[in-house]
């Protein structure tokens, strides 16, 4: 099984506007747009068994559509920047979806994520690039708005050793329900 983890995908209007700022930064590995994502938990590399073991529990994950907010651009990696991010917002709606696949796939096993979940999109990968240029792209970019999309699904996603990261495969595609009083009545029917 290829190298797996969960996920938002990012729509179309998104990808655009962010699209907008590539370019113009020497050491940037920009990554193709139709690979940006929200990253959930990374599962890594796992076998068959244990990958059919998280899509069968993902599936049992009931939640309400919610919204989602990037706020703005910013650098991972302190003195030594290593990726140019889209900030998200971290919503009490967003960090409980990721808390609860971060249950879920320990339940089945998988160690625990060690790295504190911080929500972004990655939009290039960085080396070498110098901090007085990151800073002046920075200033440069300051003109992207405030985006908002509704995250209607979450899903697995697939990846293949690659530079950069990508391309990426949605393997599994979960919905969000309208409410979860929809899904109680469901229940109950």
């Amino acid at each position: 099984m290829p190298r797996l983890f969960t996920g938002l995908s990012v729509p179309d209007h998104i990808i655009d506007t962010l699209s907008s700022i590539r370019g113009g930064l020497s050491g940037a590995r920009w990554i193709t747009p139709e690979n940006f994502h929200i990253t959930l938990r990374f599962l890594g590399d796992i076998d068959d068994a244990t990958a059919h073991d998280v899509f069968l529990i993902l599936g049992r994950i009931e939640r309400a559509i919610f919204s989602v907010t990037i706020d703005g651009i910013t650098v991972f990696g302190g003195d030594r920047p290593r990726a140019l991010v889209a900030k998200i917002v971290p919503s009490p709606a967003l960090m409980e979806l990721q808390a609860e696949h971060e249950r879920l796939v320990r339940r089945l096993g998988l160690p625990a994520e060690t790295r504190k979940f911080t929500p972004h999109i990655t939009l290039a990968r960085l080396r070498d690039t110098s901090p007085f240029e990151l800073a002046n792209f920075l200033g440069m970019i300051s003109h992207i708005p405030r985006l908002s999309f509704e995250a209607e699904s979450f899903e697995v996603f697939s990846s293949r050793a690659a530079v950069g990261g990508g391309p990426y495969v949605i393997e599994a595609s979960y919905p969000l329900r309208d409410s979860l009083i929809e899904t109680q009545q469901r229940r109950t029917a």
